[in-house]
């Protein structure tokens, strides 16, 4: 198991309720997608802003990644919304 320290932004930690968890994942090899597919089984909010085609962003350790980057124990994850300016 790892521990991830989760951060939630924007618009996401209002629908969601709070900014951010620490959550332990039972997986032998965690990645953003497994860790998103997790937290969308818990339902309601979770599934709808976390859905498949949702526009979300994913930063380990304050870096912007890919879907199938891995995570480890200790691993910071923040979950976004893209930004516009204007």
């Amino acid at each position: 198991t790892i521990t991830l320290r989760l951060v939630y932004l924007a618009r996401l930690r209002d629908a969601l309720g709070t900014s951010g968890e620490a959550l332990t994942v039972s997986a032998e090899a965690p990645t953003v997608q497994t860790l998103l597919a997790l937290l969308r089984a818990r339902g309601g909010a979770w599934a709808l802003e976390l859905a498949p085609g949702r526009a979300v962003r994913v930063a380990r350790n304050h870096d912007l990644v890919a879907n199938d980057a891995p995570l480890r124990d200790g691993d910071e994850v923040a979950l976004l919304p893209p930004v516009t300016g204007g």
